[in-house]
């Protein structure tokens, strides 16, 4: 179990520092929003470019930052009925949420998705819009982020199993509001 820590700590630190990351995307693309859109009122011109980039940087922002919105319990969660089980149970629901639906989808999508980045990347895929950007490494976001939102469920996965079996605190409770 300890080597399974370990593992977890170093996904965490991966989603982490991806996390660290997107307020730095989400600049940059207001910026260049900003920017595209001064240009076209002021000088009357605009580029495909910009536009594509900004879609690209948003499509990064999303995909990416799924295992760091699992990592920091920021996610969808039905509290109504979770929250008046007691703690040991609430796990043991995440443990089986995790393996019967979060690890099957975003292993099921990383497969199904990373043909689809490999045909446009082999094809050297651009975009069909006048000055628009090539398309391969943006489609890499897709199995890239299910790689990393499946990693990050297995980390949850591990430290709840640690918890349940006594070998680590609870992995939410410095999370909680």
């Amino acid at each position: 179990m300890k080597t399974l820590l370990t593992l977890s700590r170093l996904i965490d630190g991966l989603n982490e520092r991806i996390g660290r990351v997107a307020p730095w995307l989400v600049l940059a693309m207001v910026l260049l929003s900003s920017g595209n859109a001064l240009v076209r009122k002021i000088f009357d011109s605009s580029s495909n470019a910009y536009l594509e980039g900004q879609w690209y940087m948003f499509a990064a922002l999303f995909l990416l930052c799924g295992g760091y919105t699992l990592l920091r319990q920021e996610h969808v969660r039905i509290d109504v009925i979770y929250s008046r089980f007691s703690r040991r149970t609430q796990v043991w629901i995440d443990v089986l949420g995790t393996l019967l639906f979060l690890l099957p989808f975003a292993l099921l999508l990383l497969f199904l998705c990373w043909p689809y980045f490999l045909d446009a990347w082999h094809s050297g895929e651009i975009s069909a819009n006048a000055g628009g950007l090539t398309q391969w490494w943006v489609k890499l976001f897709m199995p890239l982020g299910f790689l990393l939102l499946a990693l990050q469920g297995g980390s949850e996965l591990i430290k709840r199993l640690a918890f349940l079996i006594g070998q680590a605190p609870d992995p939410v409770a410095d999370k909680k509001p």
